[in-house]
């Protein structure tokens, strides 16, 4: 019998009375678990302190996290403002290097809100800190709710490109897709390629196009819904799948080696 997948999961470096925490959202745990199919893993966000590289040898996909806090703007060459935070360096130091090795490595990588910012900004690419400031575009922001099925409600469409990763995974055309984010992709990373976009022009998805295997990144959550969203569940599901054939690869010598 074939052990059962891991994927990585990235955390946030928080303050909870007093105390410093390593945490993520149970959505996003819950998401690969019932919706991947495999076993979810939180890494600290330690930076520099992890080898990332012996980490990489025991899992089989990584999952990049929202979160409240924005990636540092000195990481994309703007200047730092009360307006743009909070922000997160552990977390920072943790995943840039993560995501350039994950996928040097080729494992399967699925990038979510501030994963996907992450996604882009770790190979090159900038982003707009505050888009709903922009003329012409719609506020992506969630709604002002203490309810979350309100504030994750699905809301808005979203066009596939033909002929893309994602469109293959949940179909071409439009999708409706929810959104709770300030910032998004401005400059776009040489190494990315644009996969669905908003009415607005706000860049929703993308893959890396050098990648050797599943390597995607949406800026809506699929993580809420994947239970009960056509889409939502879809996406998951094609990413269990990849991290699946990753754990096959693994041979058990290798396995037992590690």
């Amino acid at each position: 019998m074939s052990a059962t997948p891991i994927v990585l999961v990235s955390a946030d470096n928080r303050l909870f009375d007093n105390v410093s925490w390593h945490a993520t959202p149970a959505q996003y745990v819950e998401a690969v678990l019932y919706g991947s199919g495999a076993m979810p893993l939180v890494l600290p966000a330690l930076g520099g302190g992890l080898d990332l590289d012996a980490i990489l040898d025991r899992v089989d996909g990584v999952l990049l996290t929202g979160s409240r806090s924005n990636v540092h703007p000195s990481l994309y060459g703007v200047e730092p403002a009360p307006q743009y935070e909070p922000y997160d360096p552990a977390r920072d130091a943790t995943t840039l290097p993560l995501i350039r090795l994950a996928i040097a490595r080729a494992k399967p990588l699925l990038a979510i809100c501030r994963g996907y910012q992450e996604l882009n900004v770790a190979l090159g690419g900038t982003l707009h800190t505050e888009i709903q400031d922009f003329e012409g575009r719609m506020d992506h922001r969630a709604p002002a709710s203490d309810n979350n099925d309100v504030r994750y409600a699905i809301r808005h469409p979203i066009r596939v490109l033909p002929g893309t990763c994602i469109g293959r995974i949940l179909g071409e055309g439009e999708v409706q897709v929810n959104s709770l984010h300030r910032q998004g992709i401005a400059e776009l990373s040489p190494r990315l390629v644009v996969e669905a976009a908003a009415p607005d022009g706000t860049i929703e998805a993308v893959r890396v196009a050098d990648a050797a295997g599943f390597a995607v990144g949406v800026q809506w959550h699929p993580e809420y819904w994947v239970r009960s969203d056509t889409a939502s569940s879809r996406l998951f599901k094609a990413f269990g799948d990849a991290v699946r054939a990753e754990a096959a690869s693994r041979s058990p010598g290798r396995v037992a080696a590690e």
